[in-house]
């Protein structure tokens, strides 16, 4: 790894994320929201699996680059729109990643890496496809799950919880229970697995 392009990267990345129109409160400082979850996803990948692939470094810092630019809201509000939604974000997060990579120098193999873990392909068959689902269980179990849980019915949210316990492995469920979670959401995890 040449760390001198790894920081730029990660540097550029970053950037773009600052951009984001929609602010967070964490700690009492505002912060762009896709520059906070990135700054998220790299220190939960950093926790869970310090020894990570360069590909999947970048990637945990870039896979929401930009998502505000595609609006949930101009799809569909049913099941085909969001999953269409989301298939249109992977495409528009791996193009804008690999724009960045290229323009930095990064090789084709190490492009199309990234690419791979943002299109989440081979998930429980490619290691870094799933440490990386892992790592945005984790993330999203530890700081948006309460908050997501008081949009949608006890039922819903367990249904929520089993599909991201699925597609998780072993060493992401023992992560998971360890989390230092709020009593109201490892109530519901608890309930959810059963």
């Amino acid at each position: 790894m040449q760390l001198e392009k790894f920081n730029k990267a990660i540097e550029l990345f970053d950037e773009a994320n600052s951009l984001d129109p929609n602010k967070e409160l964490y700690n009492g400082t505002e912060f762009p929201k896709e520059l906070l979850y990135a700054v998220r996803m790299t220190e939960q990948l950093n926790k869970f699996a310090p020894n990570s692939s360069e590909a999947l470094q970048l990637t945990v810092r870039c896979q929401h680059i930009c998502r505000w630019e595609i609006a949930r809201d101009s799809y569909e509000m049913n099941r085909v729109g969001y999953l269409t939604w989301r298939k249109d974000l992977k495409d528009f997060h791996a193009k804008k990643a690999s724009e960045i990579l290229a323009s930095l120098g990064y090789d084709d193999e190490l492009i199309a890496q990234v690419q791979i873990l943002l299109l989440k392909k081979h998930l429980k068959k490619n290691a870094d496809t799933q440490t990386l689902e892992d790592v945005i269980c984790l993330v999203f179990l530890e700081f948006y799950f309460l908050k997501f849980s008081k949009k949608y019915s006890e039922e819903k949210m367990i249904d929520i919880v089993q599909k991201t316990w699925k597609k998780m492995s072993e060493k992401g469920h023992e992560a998971a229970l360890k989390l230092n979670l709020p009593q109201d959401a490892l109530a519901l995890i608890t309930k959810a697995l059963s």
